[in-house]
């Protein structure tokens, strides 16, 4: 089967064996698997001489089932999350919590976003934010824009920022978001949408060193709000302006609890629901119910689409070319 690795800083295929199903395993072949820019493009700038796999959000069709299944059944379809499971693969052998069903009338393209969404809702759960209660998303990128429709999904008050205006056009299409351009416009909605008390919460989607737009969100915030970081920021900021909110400075970890637990995750153990109410497994569920219930679409989101002859010209794109490209998925029907 034909894998994308990053080796030596460059995007390739290369040719794996296909995995042998397993009990407690679901082998899945892939028909769409979606990028995620920020996780993968640090990857392969960091990769060396032993090829590394990418991605970790993918939909497909399950062709073999191990025992102790019971919640899939082979030839239906299938969206899952996380790696070294999920990855950029033909073939995907996947423990069963990470694997959750897709109804019949949702595009295997948009469920293969379903590790994405996952990300998003952990990050809204990790903020204990409620209805009516105001978040502002700073950062429109793919994981930005999915936390944003979600949060406004849920009944919550939404504001975002971004630079570039092709990512600001594409969540306006979403009626009842105010969606701002720059750091005194959003100002101004915050105090106009809460009654100048500040909102509940501030997460950051974007990547990189931002001290100064870090420090900015704590005056966006109310006393005691929280700032949540979702995407891979360098977390710098001035101390002071922490404590004048006493805010809190979360951190979201991936798709939620089992994330990187081997007895979760490779050993298939499920928290007990009554401790662990929303593991990766059911948020990744959730998501799905979202797409499948309409409540949020993600179809738009999906600018570009690559079969792997092409692939590594689309992730030269989102470094050369990211007002271009927003949502980009890797199909496996293709040569």
């Amino acid at each position: 089967m034909r894998s994308v690795v990053s080796h030596e800083q460059q995007v390739k295929v290369i040719d794996k064996e296909r995995p042998v199903i397993q009990p407690n395993y679901v082998l899945m072949h892939t028909r769409y698997s979606m990028v995620s820019p920020g996780t993968e493009l640090t990857s392969i700038r960091r990769s060396g001489s032993v090829p590394s796999s990418l991605g970790y959000s993918a939909a497909g069709i399950a062709v073999e089932v191990g025992e102790q299944v019971d919640h899939i059944r082979i030839g239906q379809p299938v969206a899952c999350y996380g790696a070294p499971y999920v990855n950029h693969s033909e073939y995907l052998l996947v423990p069963k919590h990470l694997v959750t069903p897709v109804p019949d009338h949702v595009h295997l393209k948009e469920a293969a976003s379903a590790g994405l969404g996952a990300i998003a809702i952990h990050a809204l759960r990790q903020s204990g934010l409620v209805f009516g209660e105001v978040a502002v998303v700073i950062g429109l990128g793919i994981i930005g824009q999915l936390l944003a429709r979600i949060a406004h999904a849920a009944a919550m008050k939404v504001i975002a920022l971004d630079l570039i205006e092709e990512r600001r056009n594409a969540l306006r299409e979403v009626s009842g978001i105010a969606v701002c351009s720059t750091n005194s416009e959003l100002e101004e909605a915050v105090a106009r949408m809460t009654g100048n008390i500040g909102a509940d919460a501030v997460f950051h989607c974007a990547a990189g060193r931002q001290k100064e737009l870090l420090d900015g969100s704590f005056d966006w915030i109310r006393d005691r709000g929280k700032i949540v970081i979702v995407g891979d920021m360098v977390m710098e900021f001035t101390r002071s302006q922490m404590f004048k909110k006493e805010a809190d400075v979360i951190i979201s970890r991936a798709g939620g609890p089992g994330r990187y637990d081997a007895s979760y995750e490779k050993e298939c153990r499920d928290y007990p629901i009554g401790y662990v109410r929303w593991t990766e497994g059911r948020n990744t569920q959730e998501y799905v119910r979202l797409l499948s219930e309409r409540r949020i679409s993600v179809s738009s989101l999906i600018t570009r689409q690559a079969s792997l002859i092409d692939v590594a010209e689309m992730y030269r794109d989102f470094v050369d070319r990211p007002q271009q490209i927003l949502g980009g998925v890797i199909s496996f029907d293709g040569p």
